[in-house]
Order: structure tokens, then C-alpha cells, then sequence
């Protein structure tokens, strides 16, 4: 019930043009994202930064629905990257493969991955693609393998430890250095394809944690850049403090080095703990959004998982 009125908000227009006027709205959005311009991203990255924390840079949006649109997304995002590289902050840039046009032409969408792949390695930077629902797992994973192959190596993709494949899927990425970002899994998926139940998706992030940290040790355990923008090839993104605990002591166990894995969190969530992992001694990388889709964005976030309502207004008031 909840999920279907979150997602119906963020479709509504009337809606948005309402909310959107509330100064509270953005009171509560501006916790979690940067701003709607890249300058205030920017700024943002740098106070992170200054606090030993690296970051990864999202400009909001996704499923567009023209080649215009697409196209201009691509310039937004190289935008992104020229800024990093003339401001000098520790930042890398994450994508959705919908924004750039994958469902509306997966011949341009390729073209356009390849462009901004281009313009990243010429400015020694990375990409993260990000994963979307269930049904974009194969065709994102298609892709990312056919730029590898064109020599690409500074392109990594998210996996969800919620999905049954993704144990399998990790083991061939691993295989190949890729670097994975590690999340639960956040859309609303059958129970044909993904694991209904909390335990379960705990018990398959620690395995596939485990995964990836066993994979990174078989080839050599390739640390973090020197500039924090190419990450190493275990990244759990999480909030769960058990898992980041469990993640720690596998580490250990393993004997990888602290530099050749990192801990991803979100804009906003959780800073407290963000903190703590860098005195603590560990890498720490924070998704940085920011643009004018934050009413979409933060709507679809409650729509994803209602219990995020909860977690985020105890998140507004907590440092």
C-alpha cells in the first residue's frame, strides 16, 4: 500500500509541483542530496574530502525517454567529470544505463557508454554503472563485459546481494578484476528471483562479501588509487552495522589489506559511522547526488522500501 502511494507520488506532477514548494520538503531532500547544481555537489565532495572521505558523484535521473534526452545526459555527465578534474577532488561518477538511452536504443546506449568511457580513462577517472530492477541485470552486465573488452578498465557495476543470481554473477566479475559495488538490493523483486526475506539477503551480502574479498586476494589485492577515484575491487555498500562488522572481520581473517577494500555509503545517512570507519583506518566512499530530480529521486528511495520513511526522518535528526 505504501509503495504503490510513494511510487504514484513520484509520477504525479500535481503532486511534485506542491511538495516541491514546501521549504520542509527541501529542508528534508537537501539532507540527502547535495543540490540541484553541480557546483553545490562539488562543494559537498570537498568537505567530504577534507574529512578523509572519498566520493562518487550521481547526477539524478533515469529512464529517459527520448535520444535527445539521453544525449543530454551524457553531456551532464561528462560536465561531472570535467569537474572533478579542474576542482581536484577525490571523486569518481555512477550512472544508470536507462538515463543514457538503454531502453530506448541499446546500440546508442552503447555508444554513449563508450563516450563517456572515453572521456574518463583520458582524465584518469572511473564509472560506476549502477544496477537497476531485476529485468536490467543481464543486458547491464552485457554491457559492461563488451566495453571490457574493448579495453575499458575503468568501468565497475553494482551487484545485489538480494538477487539468487548474484553469487554466480560475482564470481565471473571477480574472475576478471572487475571491481563490484555490493548493495542488498533496494527495488521490488518476486520471489522468483530474489530472496523475500531479511536473513536471507543478510546471509547472501556476507557471502558474497567474502566472495569478493577471497577474489581481490587471488590477484594480488589491488588497493585504492593514490587520488581515491578508482576503487578496489571489494566495495560493500551498506548502513547495517553487522554487515560492516562482518566485512571487517573477514577482511582480517583473509589477511586483505585495509587499502584494498572500502566501505559506500550515502549522502546524508549515517555520518556517525561514515566518520568512524576513517579513524578507524578504513576507506570510506560516499554517493554524492545532486541535480533537479531530487522530488523523484527521494519519493522513489520511500517507494523502494517503505521502511525507509522510518530510517530516513531518524536519519534527518541524527549526525
Amino acid at each position: 500500500m505504501m509503495r504503490s502511494f510513494f511510487i504514484y507520488l513520484s509520477k504525479a506532477d500535481w503532486a511534485r509541483k506542491i511538495i516541491t514548494r514546501w521549504r520542509f520538503a527541501w529542508n528534508l531532500a537537501s539532507r540527502f542530496v547535495a543540490g540541484e547544481k553541480l557546483a553545490d555537489a562539488i562543494q559537498v565532495i570537498r568537505a567530504l574530502n577534507a574529512k578523509g572521505i572519498n566520493a562518487t558523484l550521481d547526477h539524478l535521473g533515469e529512464h529517459t525517454d527520448s535520444l535527445e534526452a539521453s544525449q543530454a545526459a551524457v553531456r551532464d555527465i561528462i560536465e561531472a567529470l570535467d569537474a572533478i578534474q579542474t576542482s581536484g577532488v577525490r571523486s569518481n561518477v555512477s550512472i544508470k544505463l536507462t538515463q543514457i538511452g538503454l531502453k530506448i536504443d541499446p546500440k546508442a546506449c552503447a555508444e554513449n557508454l563508450r563516450a563517456i568511457l572515453t572521456h574518463a580513462r583520458e582524465l584518469g577517472n572511473f564509472i560506476r554503472i549502477d544496477m537497476e530492477e531485476a529485468a536490467m541485470t543481464q543486458v547491464t552486465l552485457d554491457l559492461l563485459m563488451k566495453m571490457r573488452q574493448e579495453g575499458f578498465a575503468n568501468v565497475g557495476v553494482v551487484i545485489q546481494s538480494y538477487l539468487y543470481r548474484s553469487e554466480d554473477d560475482v564470481q565471473k566479475l571477480v574472475s576478471r578484476g572487475i571491481t563490484v559495488r555490493l548493495c542488498k538490493g533496494a527495488y521490488k523483486e518476486p520471489a522468483e528471483v530474489a530472496y523475500p526475506k531479511k536473513q536471507d539477503v543478510d546471509a547472501a551480502y556476507d557471502r558474497v562479501t567474502e566472495s569478493l574479498m577471497k577474489g581481490s586476494m587471488a590477484l594480488g589485492a589491488p588497493a585504492i588509487s593514490a587520488d581515491g577515484r578508482i576503487p578496489p575491487i571489494p566495495c560493500m555498500a551498506t548502513h547495517d552495522p553487522q554487515r560492516i562488522q562482518n566485512a571487517k572481520e573477514t577482511a582480517t581473517r583473509l589477511g586483505l589489506p585495509k587499502d584494498a577494500f572500502e566501505f559506500q555509503m550515502l549522502y546524508g545517512i549515517r555520518r556517525d559511522l561514515q566518520e568512524q570507519l576513517i579513524t578507524d583506518g578504513y576507506n570510506v566512499r560516499v554517493y554524492v547526488p545532486y541535480g533537479t530530480e531530487w522530488y523523484p529521486y527521494n519519493m522513489r528511495r520511500l517507494a523502494e522500501r517503505p521502511a525507509n520513511v522510518w530510517f530516513i526522518f531518524s536519519n534527518f535528526f541524527r549526525r
